[in-house]
């Protein structure tokens, strides 16, 4: 249980996927202008990273792995993040339609969102067990989720101040707020560590 939540609290602040891997940053700067956009992309990327990581350690240890087919598990990993992905537009597309227009094309890019990929290529990697990669995927994803909002919020605040430089408004402040965040995620790099 130790384990778990080592893991867990690892995924969210010293190993951030998206603050310290620099994973998913396209969606990351673009939806981090508004707290509204970038909670609900983040509920969406809580969902495929948990339900693909859920799926591709099966696949992966029940299916590649005896059959000595491991040489294609990124074909495999990216297919079921691709069915995946479409059944949350399916849903989001029925249920939340403003949601899904305020995306627009970002959420059919977190297909090709590295940070879906990079948990399921990780879990491999590092040899998690399938409950291990579950407390991983939810926890790199809430990480995401944390880095996104607080970047959010900042940039909505300083929205409302308006003393950013012409040349370092949109991504350019985006990314030296996230780079800012970093650095102090950083100083929880003794307390835990992953691997």
């Amino acid at each position: 249980m130790t384990h778990a939540i080592t893991i867990f609290i690892a995924a969210i602040l010293t190993h951030n996927i998206a603050l310290t891997y620099l994973l998913g940053m396209c969606p990351f700067v673009s939806l981090s202008r508004s707290t509204k956009t970038a909670f609900g992309m983040s509920v969406a990327v809580i969902f495929v990273v948990t339900l693909t990581a859920a799926i591709n350690w099966p696949i992966y240890h029940l299916i590649l792995v005896p059959t000595g087919s491991k040489l294609i598990y990124y074909i495999v990993f990216i297919i079921v993040i691709a069915a995946t992905v479409q059944l949350v537009e399916m849903i989001m597309e029925r249920f939340f339609p403003h949601l899904q227009s305020a995306f627009g094309i970002f959420l059919p890019l977190i297909t090709v969102n590295c940070t879906v990929l990079a948990v399921s290529v990780l879990m491999v990697l590092r040899t998690y067990s399938y409950g291990m990669t579950l407390v991983f995927a939810f926890g790199s994803a809430v990480g995401w989720m944390l880095a996104i909002m607080i970047v959010a919020a900042i940039n909505e605040k300083l929205k409302l101040v308006g003393n950013v430089p012409k040349g370092l408004q949109g991504a350019g402040i985006i990314m030296i707020i996230a780079g800012i965040i970093a650095l102090a995620f950083l100083g929880f790099g003794g307390m835990v560590d992953v691997k």
